[in-house]
C-alpha cells in the first residue's frame, strides 16, 4: 500500500477544475495541496471537489488572489493556519493526517525589483522567510512534510540560466540563502533534489510570456516538497508532471507528486 501527495499552484481553482479532474483520474492522490486558489473559503467549490472523490477541503482563502487549500479523502486533525508577518493573506495551512503533519505554503513572489528599501513586496518576502527560519528551529520535524509554491529557485541549476537570472527575483542570493537556511533549520530533505537530477527536467514553472515552453524551456524550480529525514526510506516515487503546462489555458506551474509507503 502507498500514500501519495500532490502539490500544485493551480492559479485559480475555479478556472482549472477540469485540469484538476485530469490529475485525479491519472494519479489518484490521497492528498492535494493547492496554492493560488484565488477564492474565499465560503465560495470554495467543495461540492465539485466532492465529485472528484474528496470529501474534505481545508481552505485558507482571500478574495481574488493568493489562497491555499488541502484536499483530502480522509478527515484531518488539528487544522491550523499561521498569519506570517501579521498579515491575513492566505499563505499557509497545516493539518495532521494518519501519522503525518503536513504544511502547505505559498511564499510571497516579491514583486519586480529585489530591493527591500523601495519594493515593499520584496521586503515582505524577506520578512516571511526570516519568520519561517525562526519557526523551523522550534519544530519537531519527524513525520513532517512541507510543500507548496516557495517562489524561489534555490540552486544554480534550478533555473535555465543562473548567470542571466542571478539578480532576478526568485533567484537572488539573499532569497536562495534564506530558503536553504529555512530548510536546514528544520532538517528537511528536498525530495525533488534527492530523486530527480539534471539532465532530467527539474523545472516546475514557465512564464506565460514564453511562446513555446517546451522548445525554449526557460523554466525555474519554484515549487517544492520537503520531507523529514525519517521519511526518506518511505519514499517510493517522485514526479514533476510537466504535461500540465501544455494544456489549453494552463497554470504556469505544474504539479509535483510524491508517493510514500503507507
Amino acid at each position: 500500500m502507498s500514500f501519495s501527495i500532490i502539490t500544485w499552484n493551480i492559479n485559480s481553482v475555479r478556472i482549472r477544475l477540469e485540469h484538476l479532474k485530469d490529475i485525479v483520474d491519472n494519479y489518484k492522490p490521497d492528498l492535494i495541496c493547492l496554492q493560488e486558489t484565488k477564492v474565499t473559503n465560503d465560495k470554495f467549490p467543495r461540492e465539485k471537489i466532492k465529485l472528484l472523490g474528496y470529501d474534505y477541503c481545508y481552505p485558507n482563502g482571500i478574495p481574488s488572489y493568493n489562497g491555499v487549500c488541502i484536499i483530502s479523502k480522509d478527515k484531518a486533525r488539528n487544522v491550523k493556519t499561521i498569519n506570517w508577518c501579521g498579515t491575513n493573506d492566505g499563505r499557509h495551512i497545516q493539518l495532521q493526517i494518519k501519522n503525518l503533519t503536513l504544511h502547505n505554503f505559498y511564499i510571497p513572489a516579491g514583486g519586480d525589483e529585489p530591493v527591500q528599501e523601495t519594493n515593499i513586496k520584496f521586503k515582505h518576502k524577506i520578512c516571511f522567510l526570516n519568520e519561517l527560519i525562526i519557526w523551523a528551529k522550534k519544530q519537531n520535524t519527524n513525520n513532517t512534510i512541507l510543500c507548496g509554491d516557495f517562489n524561489i529557485a534555490p540552486m544554480k541549476n534550478d533555473v535555465w540560466s543562473h548567470n542571466q537570472l542571478k539578480n532576478s527575483i526568485s533567484h537572488t542570493r539573499i532569497e536562495r540563502e534564506k530558503l536553504i537556511e529555512f530548510q536546514k533549520s528544520g532538517c528537511w530533505l528536498d525530495i525533488v533534489k534527492e530523486k530527480i537530477l539534471p539532465p532530467n527536467n527539474i523545472f516546475t514553472w514557465w512564464s506565460y510570456r514564453s511562446p513555446n515552453f517546451k522548445v525554449n524551456n526557460r523554466g525555474r524550480r519554484l515549487d517544492h516538497i520537503w520531507i523529514s529525514k525519517n521519511l526518506k526510506q518511505n519514499v517510493l516515487d517522485t514526479k514533476i508532471l510537466c504535461k500540465y503546462r501544455g494544456l489549453v489555458k494552463p497554470s504556469d506551474h505544474v504539479p509535483i507528486l510524491v508517493r510514500l509507503k503507507n
